[in-house]
């Protein structure tokens, strides 16, 4: 029987899981380089353009991002459910044999390994680190970027531009332009 404190952690997962959030997937570089589905991603600021993502402590993902300096995160599309279940998944080969399953590119700025057809793809500086209990919360300053071509306002409907993934009540879901309009009823 589970303790109450058991009982408590789950239904607060239940509830957190109420929140629908986009799929990432989180990069570095370098001589090992090493990829990570994340679904804790947020914009934080303009001036200066920051970003932050949660990587929980125990996570391969932590100890590859203690020496870069430079982190990547590619925000998956709709068509990306294999990248975003290729990156959470902990048989997958180490180092850089991981990339062989996905289409990538090294950034720009950087040459952290972005995810190609990823609706936005950001080349980040670590800025600062935070304790978050079992996560540690990476903000970073963004010193590249690319995102989707501009959408016409006019244009609605789903294919317009590409969809999102994301994830809700623990199941991956596909969130486009189309499902945005208002019904007309």
């Amino acid at each position: 029987m589970p303790t109450r404190r058991e009982a408590d952690a789950k239904e607060l997962r239940r509830a957190f899981a109420e929140f629908a959030t986009g799929i990432t997937v989180v990069t570095v570089g370098g001589s090992c380089p090493r990829g990570m589905t994340a679904n804790s991603f947020t914009s934080v600021s303009m001036g200066p353009p920051l970003l932050l993502v949660c990587v929980h402590n125990d996570a391969v993902m932590r100890q590859a991002l203690q020496p870069a300096r430079y982190f990547g995160v590619s925000v998956l599309s709709a068509g990306q459910e294999a990248v975003a279940r290729h990156f959470a998944d902990d048989s997958r080969p180490a180092g850089p044999r991981q990339f062989d399953a996905v289409g990538w590119s090294p950034g720009a700025t950087t040459s952290v390994p972005l995810i190609d057809g990823a609706l936005a793809r950001f080349e980040c500086e670590k800025w600062r680190a935070y304790d978050g209990g079992d996560h540690t919360i990476l903000v970073g300053a963004v010193v590249g970027w690319d995102g989707p071509p501009t959408v016409d306002a006019g244009s609605t409907g789903p294919g317009t531009a590409e969809d999102a993934l994301l994830y809700f009540r623990g199941r991956f879901r596909v969130h486009g332009l189309g499902a945005e309009e208002p019904s007309s009823r």
